[in-house]
């Protein structure tokens, strides 16, 4: 007895997308959903993604994937930007700026002082004053031959008194003065030889330019220093011991005469003992 044939196998049918064969369903088999099957990137990958889209972008502000990576353009304002300066602009600058402190600073010293033909004048306010009448009786008792204290016209006033040794013998008593006017002018009392009292004060031998007659007595003129300011010395012919006077300074003729009368007809003091 003839078998009849076995059936044939069922073949698949092809998937019209492509994808190949479609299996049969099969009662092992549990459905899978899409997602599941291909899981999304994670969220590390994607903000990774991002910035690797835009590189200039601030964190999790990047491109979206797939996008163009956007290229940043300078916008033009308009402004120039600021220049800066040369050196060479500098160095001016301060030089000008070092001038002009170097103005400023020689205006202030100049107003102290004032032009005067006959020589440099001193402010009266700012120079110190000396009881000269105190100072020359304190020095009366050490002093070998007789001080005479001078009686000296409103706006004189003295600024300066001190004694000393003469090199080559005798002793000196200096009285500064600053005349109404300014000037200035220094009177000598001393019992040095007139060579060795005019090389004391003018810091070296002299020679004499000539005489002149004031307050009753003849007067030897000598010029000295470097603006040849006038010294005249005049022995004292009724003084015993016998002493000298000597006036030196930038004051005018005029101030030397008002000087030489004063110190003349000043009140003498009682004579001294040299100091030992």
């Amino acid at each position: 007895m003839s078998s009849a044939p076995p059936p044939e196998p069922q073949r698949p049918e092809p998937d019209p997308t492509g994808a190949g064969p479609t299996a049969g369903p099969d009662a092992n088999d549990v459905a899978t959903p899409a997602a599941e099957a291909t899981p999304d990137r994670s969220a590390d990958a994607v903000g990774a993604g991002e910035a690797a889209a835009d590189p200039g972008a601030p964190t999790g502000q990047g491109a979206a994937v797939g996008e163009p990576a956007r290229t940043r353009v300078p916008v033009d304002t308009g402004e120039e930007p600021p220049v800066k300066p040369s050196r060479a602009a500098l160095s001016i600058r301060d030089l000008l700026v070092a001038m002009g402190v170097i103005i400023v600073i020689a205006v202030l010293f100049t107003r102290s002082c004032s032009f005067s033909p006959a020589g440099p004048t001193v402010d009266p306010g700012s120079a110190p004053t000396v009881d000269a009448v105190a100072r020359l009786q304190d020095a009366a008792p050490v002093t070998p031959f007789a001080l005479h204290v001078p009686t000296l016209p409103a706006g004189w006033r003295s600024n300066s008194v001190d004694t000393g040794p003469i090199e080559g013998g005798g002793r000196a008593v200096r009285v500064g003065y600053l005349t109404d006017g300014g000037s200035y002018v220094r009177l000598v009392q001393s019992d040095a030889s007139e060579e060795n009292l005019v090389a004391a004060e003018a810091g070296g031998p002299q020679t004499a330019t000539g005489t002149v007659d004031a307050a009753g007595l003849s007067w030897v003129v000598y010029r000295v220093g470097p603006r040849n300011e006038a010294m005249w010395v005049a022995a004292l012919p009724s003084a015993s011991p016998p002493s000298r006077l000597l006036l030196t300074g930038s004051a005018t003729e005029a101030d030397f005469r008002v000087l030489a009368q004063a110190a003349v007809d000043g009140r003498p003091l009682a004579v001294g003992r040299t100091p030992s």
